[in-house]
């Protein structure tokens, strides 16, 4: 099967420490770019570009990124409780055509409770999960050319009708991430490839197994990924200096402040990272090379492999055997972190290869997705 690669789009700021930082770098468009661009020269397969109130516009954002990216796929966050379901149908063609073809869709319900508030938004869990799949149910059906009407409970639409038609067909692929019942009904019933975080590989493997049993009694057959930081070097000892330095400069109260803040929330996928930690500093290697530093300080996804390029592979193949076929990956700072990524662990996986000197200077065709041989 294939192996799709991410790198991340860093569009509410970067840094080499978590925590209060003395070098964090402003998400100016200027970055986020040069970023992109290095990640498309590097042979990534896909970017992941963030939302939430402290992030730049994903819209905006990838748009910007398309006279300046040549290969690589942009996945972009699709709000369900925040866009109006036609006029996001009419922004995915539209964009997915600037593209020539080269968008993903990330859907996403929210998981902060108060964040959506600021924005308007006044639902609960439940009823977010229950105007995603109204929305998705309307917004697939409008790339069918057909004039639509529906009444659900959070989604009512007369006459509505798509007349921009996607490169993609019948539209841009649909991600999604979630661990309530609620999501994984949601990515059984609507999604193309289902998202978690990087839990330990047994749970992982179970998640995929609830949502393909699900799926599969709508006799559909999603993809599956995992999304996870990675602090690579060129020996065990090193990767794990890193990960000590990612967090040396956070208090005790940095992480009491994030903690709380995160336990307000009510994302089931964010309790489950939590629980990972507790917020202990002295229990972070969860798993062989699995750590939970991040996450002591950053929502959402909250863990990284550590160690070397071997070791690193070895831990991603886990989570292929556990069924996922794409890894969306991330390191600090990002740009740097893409670079030293590419480098050392992409001769390593099947079928990767780097982008080569000739290949970017003369950009002639070449095959950069990866193909899993694992035997």
């Amino acid at each position: 099967m294939s192996l799709d690669i991410f790198w991340f789009l860093p569009t509410s700021g970067d840094t080499r420490y978590l925590g209060v930082s003395d070098s964090g770098r402003a998400p100016t468009n200027a970055y986020v770019r040069q970023i992109a661009v290095a990640a498309d020269e590097l042979g990534y397969d896909d970017l992941l570009i963030p939302t939430g109130s402290s992030c730049l516009d994903p819209w905006v954002t990838a748009a910007s990124l398309a006279p300046v990216t040549r290969r690589i796929k942009l996945l972009v966050a699709l709000r369900t409780s925040l866009g109006n379901v036609t006029a996001s149908a009419r922004q995915a063609a539209t964009l997915d055509e600037a593209l020539g073809g080269r968008l993903l869709l990330n859907v996403v319900p929210g998981g902060d409770a108060t964040e959506l508030a600021a924005d308007g938004v006044f639902l609960d869990h439940e009823q977010r999960y229950e105007y995603a799949n109204e929305f998705l149910t309307v917004w697939r059906s409008l790339f069918s050319g057909e004039e639509i009407d529906f009444e659900g409970m959070h989604v009512r639409v007369k006459g509505a009708k798509n007349f921009h038609e996607p490169v993609q067909k019948p539209y841009p692929p649909l991600f999604f991430g979630g661990s309530s019942p609620a999501a994984h009904e949601i990515a059984a019933e609507h999604v193309d490839t289902y998202l978690t975080w990087g839990e330990l590989p047994a749970a992982v493997a179970a998640k995929f197994a609830d949502v393909r049993e699900r799926a599969a009694r709508r006799g559909r057959k999603p993809r599956f990924g995992v999304r996870l930081h990675v602090i690579v070097r060129e020996t065990n000892d090193e990767a794990w200096a890193a990960a000590d330095s990612l967090i040396s400069k956070l208090t005790d109260k940095d992480i009491a402040d994030s903690q709380q803040n995160f336990a307000r929330m009510d994302s089931v996928g964010q309790k489950r990272m939590a629980e990972l930690h507790g917020g202990q500093r002295d229990k972070l290697e969860i798993s062989p090379n699995l750590w939970a530093g991040v996450g002591l300080v950053r929502g959402g996804a909250g863990t990284a492999l550590v160690g070397d390029p071997q070791t690193v592979v070895e831990r991603l193949l886990e989570y292929v055997e556990a069924g996922a076929d794409s890894f969306v990956l991330s390191g600090y700072p990002h740009l740097e972190e893409a670079y030293r990524f590419a480098e050392l662990v992409f001769p390593l996986l099947p079928g990767k290869k780097p982008v080569t000197t000739m290949q970017r200077q003369t950009g002639g065709a070449f095959d950069v997705r990866a193909v899993s041989s694992k035997q």
